[in-house]
């Protein structure tokens, strides 16, 4: 899956389990480019990871 985010985007990943809410994150920092593409997110519950989108997720962009 190749998603396109910036800084700032927040990265939503929608959860397979019925009644689960997705799991949201902004985006701290960008690496890798192309395909290799992945990102620094800081996870709503404060925690922060390297994420490598997969076909559940997708990008909001915020409003400008």
């Amino acid at each position: 899956m190749n998603i396109h985010a910036v800084v700032g985007d927040m990265v939503v990943v929608d959860n397979m389990e019925l009644g689960h809410p997705p799991r949201k994150g902004e985006v701290l920092d960008v690496m890798g480019d192309g395909d290799a593409t992945h990102y620094r997110v800081r996870w709503d519950d404060g925690h922060e990871s390297l994420f490598y989108p997969s076909n559940t997720a997708h990008v909001v962009h915020p409003a400008g």
